[in-house]
């Protein structure tokens, strides 16, 4: 468990009051606040270091180079992969799964073949592969969430065969908070012949992750996730595949020679970083994984798991509430409805409160149609959150729906004539 107020390393949070209350955040799993450590980081470089990397012979971009090797060199760590080369920087783990949806897609997928998603998938994840479908004449088949979301691995077992070249899933549900096993999945899918890409927008920031232990072959996250910069993500890829995929983009940096009608390129990852990268959020991603270490990673769980516990059992006693999260192998992300109120208005409610949460589909319409919902409200906990906050998000529930839901007129008592 996190032991100190990490709350004091964030700014944002001594500084910003929300209709002049001080801010109680519960939407990182859109997006987390930034420590100072990861401010600072950004500061130096720009004040510091700023020069374009790789290109340079002078001394300033010959250090900024090193600073970005050493960022990627930093998330490689972080994740267990074997080797630096096997990370491609990209913006976000949007931009990772469509890289490899493109450059592995459409080239390795043909009429008939088929790509096995699941129910649980954030649009990322689905929109690349619909467009990869339409120009390929691939087939998309789904792992389907059993009433317990969870993913049923049998229905994984039963859409498993010798047309199965790619299982790409969600490490942890943005919606549900569920922790889907990964390993296992990873395992069936190449036992199928397959090769098998893992979502962890949700959950590199929130536990530990060993690509090797997985077993993956292509995962993706986000910095801004993770404490880190926006606009700057990575992924992960084995790299005898990095070597045998066509470039996302072509332009400049990614090149070996290029002549009037055709060219060759550098070797992976650079390969796939056309132009000039994000340099100063790597350098901020480098400084948001070492503030992460530095709490631990098994610490983050715990804490998150114990504040989703307890968020559960506190808003279970709301009236009207219905809460989508697993008994176990939940995190801390809440999705629920209240009878009668808009998930939009639960979200005005709490606004007025100072607590910022998200209500919408979650970039996840599929799978709200199988909750037969059109939206939810979701609370999503992070490292900076305590207790204190999941109260106080449960009194302005309670305070707030009281005001907004009209109470039901009692119907007016029979008499006993009326009755006859």
């Amino acid at each position: 468990m996190i032991q100190r107020d990490t709350k004091k390393d964030f700014p944002i949070f001594g500084k910003w009051k929300s209709k002049g209350k001080p801010l109680i955040y519960l939407d990182s799993a859109a997006t987390t606040q930034k420590p100072q450590e990861v401010i600072a980081a950004l500061d130096e470089y720009y004040e510091n270091y700023n020069a374009n990397v790789h290109r340079g012979a002078y001394e300033l971009s010959q250090i900024a180079t090193d600073m970005y090797e050493e960022a990627r060199a930093k998330v490689a760590s972080f994740i267990n992969s074997a080797r630096p080369e096997s990370i491609v920087f990209t913006r976000n783990a949007t931009e990772s799964l469509n890289l490899v949806a493109y450059a592995w897609g459409l080239n390795n997928l043909h009429e008939g073949d088929e790509v096995i998603l699941s129910d649980m998938e954030h649009h990322s994840n689905l929109v690349p592969w619909h467009i990869i479908s339409r120009h390929t004449g691939a087939v998309l088949k789904f792992i389907r969430m059993s009433s317990d979301y969870r993913l049923d691995l049998q229905s994984l077992k039963d859409n498993l065969g010798p047309k199965t070249k790619m299982v790409s899933v969600v490490h942890v549900s943005n919606v549900l908070g569920t922790i889907n096993p990964v390993k296992e999945i990873c395992r069936m899918a190449h036992e199928a012949g397959a090769l098998a890409m893992v979502d962890g927008a949700q959950s590199a920031p929130h536990m530990p992750v060993d690509v090797r232990d997985i077993g993956c072959d292509f995962y993706a996250l986000s910095g801004h996730k993770m404490c880190g910069p926006t606009g700057i993500g990575a992924l992960y890829a084995k790299h005898e595949l990095l070597e045998k995929m066509d470039p996302f983009l072509g332009g400049g940096e990614m090149i070996n020679e290029v002549f009037p009608t055709t060219s060759n390129y550098a070797r992976p990852p650079y390969k796939f970083e056309a132009g000039t990268p994000n340099i100063a959020g790597a350098v901020g991603l480098k400084a948001a994984i070492s503030y992460l270490e530095k709490i631990g990673m098994q610490n983050v769980e715990d804490h998150e798991i114990e504040l989703g516990d307890y968020a559960e059992k506190r808003l279970a006693d709301v009236d009207g509430i219905r809460i989508f999260r697993p008994e176990t192998t939940g995190t801390g992300v809440i999705s629920f409805t209240v009878e009668g109120v808009h998930p939009h208005d639960i979200s005005t409610i709490l606004d007025a409160e100072g607590i910022a949460i998200r209500a919408g589909h979650h970039c996840a319409q599929p799978l709200m149609r199988k909750l037969q919902v059109q939206s939810t409200a979701r609370a999503s906990f992070y490292l900076y959150n305590d207790k204190s906050d999941v109260e106080a998000l449960a009194a302005a529930l309670e305070k707030g729906i009281a005001i907004f839901r009209p109470k039901k007129k009692a119907a007016p008592e029979q008499t006993v004539r009326d009755a006859r």
